[in-house]
């Protein structure tokens, strides 16, 4: 009976030996799964990175920067209402003189869908 109770005694322990060992494989492949997980995020951060400066190299390369484009804007939109207003400068005296006319030359004459 001394033996049985021993060897049941035995199995005990190596069982919670054996439960231990399982655990501690747990939590280190927790770890190691952590860490694996940390570094693929680190390094997508970093492929991003430089996916995003290379996207700025070529924008500035190809489109000129944001500010750039703006003032080429501007300045495109500057000339076209100066070429605007020195068209109405230069035609304003004509229209005026051929409104008025048309306004002072009144020639009364029957509607043509008038019927006698």
């Amino acid at each position: 009976m001394a033996s049985q109770t021993q060897g049941i005694q035995q199995l005990l322990a190596a069982e919670k030996r054996a439960a231990e060992k399982v655990s501690e494989a747990r939590k280190r492949k927790a770890r190691r799964l952590k860490q694996a997980k940390e570094e693929a995020q680190d390094e997508i951060e970093k492929y991003r990175t430089e996916r995003e400066r290379q996207f700025r190299d070529f924008e500035a390369k190809h489109m000129g920067s944001r500010e750039d484009v703006a003032a080429k804007i501007e300045q495109d939109t500057k000339h076209r209402i100066e070429e605007m207003n020195k068209a109405i400068i230069s035609q304003k005296e004509p229209v005026m003189r051929e409104v008025l006319q048309l306004v002072y030359d009144i020639r009364p004459e029957m509607h043509k869908n008038y019927r006698v």
